[in-house]
């Protein structure tokens, strides 16, 4: 039995009662009967239907809802409401003094008013506020919670693994967060019935590990979500614009539409072709050759971290692992691409 049917019977017969009491009120001696019956019935009726609206479905929004507010933000508003609070405390002894109906309305509306008001303010002010809290406390407590730098980390840069690398650098200085929703979906990737999709996903929780240990900056794992949507990547766009934080990707489409919607991107294939590491021609590397290319003749392997190596006159051993001399490399903010030949036939 649910929740939600409990609450509908509960409803029910309070609005049941109440209604019997209206009725019984309203009833004269006559006909008290039938109003408390006509009134009671109307009662368990709307009680059944609203009760949902008045119960679940507002706590299921305020759970939402908080879920996606960020820590320092609800900080922020609670500690806004408290001091409007008191203010609302402070005004309404004065404000209970003037005539009636003033005396006993402005107080009730001075609280709803310096409430609503020491929130906004708080919100739209915090980094003032904890900017100005942190310069007392130091660089320890709260204050450095709430004014570091974070970044969010997609699926498909914990696979490629070059982040792992990045952050014992330094570059990236701040807090580096993985949704619980990324952090699945790696899960699920890793579990794919698809032997290069299952690979991706292992290396991808591996990556993950290492960069947990290694990382010279916090690595976090957070459950905050956006529950009304159902697609990862929209997912962290949404979360990233709630947090007003960059993404670090090296995925191509998501780069541009978050960049669309006005959020950082921290691309790691730009930052790559900006430092343009190159595999130099002439250099070998072992790699399995998994499917035929679009060129006649070609074939077709990936690295560990996804990058697609051209084989020329790569077909015949498809299936197979062998060593090949890398050719030319093609670098573009979609990713890298690596021309390469037979070892054999080069010699």
């Amino acid at each position: 039995m649910g929740v939600e049917f409990l609450l509908r019977i509960v409803g029910m017969l309070v609005f049941a009662v109440i209604g019997w009491r209206i009725g019984d009120a309203l009833g004269a001696s006559g006909d008290a009967l039938r109003y408390i019956i006509v009134l009671a019935l109307a009662g368990a009726a709307l009680g059944l239907i609203i009760t949902p609206w008045i119960t679940i479905r507002p706590y299921v929004w305020a759970r939402r809802t908080i879920r996606q507010v960020p820590a320092q933000q609800l900080l922020a508003a609670t500690i806004g409401l408290l001091i409007g609070l008191i203010i609302a405390a402070l005004s309404a002894f004065p404000l209970s003094f003037l005539p009636a109906p003033f005396g006993s309305i402005l107080p009730f509306v001075s609280l709803i008013l310096f409430g609503y008001l020491g929130a906004w303010v708080m919100m739209m002010r915090e980094r003032d506020f904890f900017a100005i809290l942190g310069g007392r406390l130091g660089r320890e407590g709260l204050a450095r919670a709430a004014s570091e730098k974070s970044v969010l980390l997609d699926t498909s840069v914990i696979i490629d693994g070059r982040i792992a690398d990045i952050s014992r650098t330094g570059f990236i200085d701040g807090t580096m967060m993985i949704p619980r929703f990324v952090l699945q979906e790696l899960q699920h990737i890793a579990d794919s019935p698809d032997s290069l999709r299952r690979n991706r996903g292992r290396r991808g929780l591996e990556m993950l590990n290492k960069l947990q240990k290694e990382s010279i900056v916090p690595i976090r794992i957070t459950d905050l979500d956006v529950e009304e949507v159902h697609e990862v990547d929209d997912k962290l766009v949404r979360l990233a614009k709630n947090l007003h934080c960059p993404i670090v990707t090296n995925d191509y489409n998501l780069n541009r539409v978050a960049e669309l919607q006005g959020i950082r991107v921290l691309n790691i294939n730009e930052l790559a072709n900006a430092i343009r590491a190159v595999v130099l021609p002439g250099e070998g590397m072992r790699v399995r050759v998994v499917q035929e290319g679009k060129e006649l003749g070609q074939g077709v392997g990936y690295l560990d971290d996804g990058t697609m190596v051209v084989i020329d006159n790569g077909k015949k051993f498809i299936g197979s692992t062998i060593d090949v001399t890398v050719t030319r490399m093609l670098q573009t903010n979609q990713g890298r691409m690596i021309f390469a030949a037979p070892l054999d036939e080069k010699k």
